[in-house]
C-alpha cells in the first residue's frame, strides 16, 4: 500500500516546529527517523495531513555531557551515532547495549532514540533502558517547556505524555556511579525481531562496603508500559 497523500516540511527551528504542531486546522506528525511512522503511513494507520521533520534543527542533533555530569540526547539524533559515542558507551554502557539490539544495523542508522521513546512500544529496549537509567524528558510547547520523569512519561501501548502540541526536544540521563554493573538481555525468535520479553539490570555499588547500593530491574514485553521489578530490586540491594 501507499501512504494518504500529506505534505511535508522540514523547518529549522523549534519554535517553527511547535507552530506547525499547534496548527488545529491540519493533523500533524512529527517526523525524525521515521522506523516506526513511515510503515504506518504505508499501511494507512497513520493519516496524517503533514510531515513535520525535524531532523534540520541544529539544537535537536546534539549529545553532549552537561556541567552537572547529564548525559543529553537531542530528538534528531540516530541511534547509531549515540550507540558509537565514546561518552554513552563510557558513562552509559547499558544504553549503548539497549541500542545495540534494536533490529538490525540499517534500522538504527535512521532510527533516533528519541523517537523510539516518544513512539513507545512496550517491546521496545529504549524505554526499558530509560527507565532503568532513571531517564528525564525534555517536553517544549506552546504552554512552554517541561521536564517529565521516566516513571511519568510512559503513559500506555504507544502513549506518552507528550501531548499532540508538543516536541520531545531531547532525553537525560543522570550520571552513574563510578562502580555500576548492568545488562540487558531478551528473548527474541529471531535476530533483529521485537523481544518477546527483555530484562535490563542496574547495580551501582558501595565503594565503602562494597554492598548493591541501589539496584533498577525493568521488563519490556512485559505490560503496556516498562515493569519495575521492586521486590527483585529490593532483594538485591544491600547484597554482595
Amino acid at each position: 500500500m501507499k501512504p494518504t497523500p500529506f505534505d511535508y516540511t522540514a523547518p529549522r527551528t523549534v519554535g517553527d516546529a511547535l507552530a506547525l504542531l499547534a496548527d488545529d486546522s491540519r493533523d500533524a506528525k512529527v517526523l525524525a527517523g521515521g522506523q516506526s511512522l513511515i510503515p504506518m503511513l504505508n499501511m494507512r494507520l497513520a493519516r496524517p495531513e503533514v510531515l513535520v521533520d525535524i531532523t534540520r534543527i541544529p539544537e535537536l542533533g546534539r549529545v553532549v555531557v552537561d556541567s552537572d555530569g547529564c548525559l543529553r540526547i537531542g530528538a534528531a539524533v540516530r541511534q547509531s551515532r549515540a550507540a558509537a559515542d565514546p561518552a554513552v558507551r563510557d558513562g552509559w554502557p547499558l544504553l549503548a547495549d539497549a541500542i545495540g539490539l534494536i533490529g538490525h544495523p540499517q534500522i538504527r542508522a535512521r532510527g533516533t532514540v528519541c523517537g523510539s521513546l516518544a513512539h513507545h512500544d512496550p517491546a521496545a529496549e529504549l524505554p526499558t533502558a530509560a527507565l532503568a537509567l532513571d531517564a528525564r524528558f525534555v517536553v517544549a510547547g506552546p504552554r512552554g517547556t517541561r521536564t517529565v520523569e521516566a516513571a511519568d512519561f510512559f503513559v500506555a501501548t504507544f502513549a506518552t505524555a507528550v501531548e499532540p502540541d508538543e516536541l520531545l526536544t531531547e532525553v537525560v540521563f543522570p550520571p552513574l556511579a563510578a562502580r555500576h554493573g548492568r545488562a540487558f538481555e531478551e528473548l527474541t525468535r529471531r535476530h533483529g525481531d521485537f523481544a518477546t520479553v527483555g530484562v535490563a539490570v542496574l547495580l551501582e555499588r558501595d565503594p565503602a562496603s562494597d554492598t548493591v547500593r541501589r539496584a533498577r530491574v525493568v521488563c519490556c514485553g512485559a505490560g503496556p508500559t516498562p515493569v519495575r521489578l521492586t521486590a527483585a530490586e529490593a532483594a538485591l540491594t544491600g547484597s554482595q
